[in-house]
């Protein structure tokens, strides 16, 4: 990792790298999810893919992969609090630097660099990251149209940036804001830079519906389900006294129930209840088991939505 430049970026991460692959493993029950994504970044970011794709079962570059090509490379990552939009966001171009045996530079906004209230700041600091990222890929694109690097530009809590501009009581600093985000994603498109924008937010119904339209792909990030909550805890508790039925037992009860209708985040499995576990049977002194197990239960619930924290 190198640090940030000129507190525009938290910092730059440059992909494969092994902690990279690290974290991407640890990502269990986002397989699915991530290969998808993943696929579809290296078709926006190298059309030559998809062309060579086109040709080879239709014979020609039909007019829809014209169209394709004509898309921003946007994706915007929706979901509740802890469900591993970030996370995928941080780590997707180790995946996409595999496939298309390119370096990935992942470009992550500074919360800092979003301004502190002064008149025109973040209108500056959004052009200034736009007018960097843009030097970084303006020499990117080989003439055949294959990038030999790609970048990654994420933004999270991207709703405290990209609120709509249709809210009555929108202050004009933040509406010039969100021009200069939308400038910067369509001049990155109209020079065919090689870079994918990634908007990261709770609450989607908050983003301005010219960010919308302008993505490619909306993902929302749902809680993990039965299968993916056994699968994540099978992985972090193996070696403990747990069997696989303990851990299958372990993932209902980490379901919704009728007095709480959510279940548990990949966070609140993760950061919270299998740690506590291990502290809870290294203070007494014990093997991790499913008493063990069940006492942390108890006093470790799940995360709210982010609805019911907001009210």
């Amino acid at each position: 990792m190198i640090e940030g430049t000129d507190g525009l970026f938290a910092r730059t991460e440059e992909f494969p790298n092994p902690q990279a692959r690290a974290r991407l493993a640890a990502l269990v029950g986002l397989d699915g999810l991530i290969d998808r994504l993943a696929t579809d970044a290296v078709a926006l970011l190298d059309p030559t893919t998809i062309q060579t794709w086109s040709k080879s079962v239709h014979g020609e570059v039909i007019p829809a992969v014209k169209a394709l090509a004509d898309r921003t490379p946007l994706f915007v990552f929706a979901g509740d609090v802890g469900v591993g939009k970030t996370e995928v966001a941080e780590v997707i171009g180790q995946v996409i630097a595999t496939r298309t045996d390119a370096d990935v530079t992942l470009y992550p906004l500074s919360l800092t660099a979003r301004g502190r209230g002064a008149v025109g700041e973040m209108t500056t600091l959004l052009t200034r990251a736009f007018e960097r990222i843009s030097a970084d890929f303006a020499r990117a694109r080989r003439g055949d149209g294959r990038a030999s690097s790609l970048g990654v530009l994420l933004v999270d809590e991207a709703d405290a940036l990209a609120q709509s501009r249709e809210l009555a009581q929108m202050h004009h600093e933040d509406r010039a804001g969100v021009n200069a985000l939308l400038r910067g994603i369509d001049g990155m498109r109209t020079d065919g830079l090689p870079v994918l924008t990634i908007l990261c937010t709770n609450r989607l119904d908050a983003l301005d519906p010219a960010v919308q339209r302008r993505a490619a792909i909306i993902e929302v990030f749902e809680r993990p389900t039965h299968t993916q909550r056994a699968a994540l805890l099978e992985r972090l508790l193996a070696g403990t006294k747990l069997s696989a039925a303990d851990i299958n037992v372990l993932a209902g009860a980490t379901a919704e129930t009728r007095d709480r209708p959510y279940s548990y985040t990949y966070s609140d499995l993760r950061q919270r209840l299998v740690p506590e576990i291990v502290l809870a049977a290294y203070r007494q002194g014990v093997a991790v088991d499913s008493v063990i197990a069940d006492e942390v239960l108890a006093r470790t619930p799940p995360t709210r939505p982010f609805e019911a924290m907001s009210r």
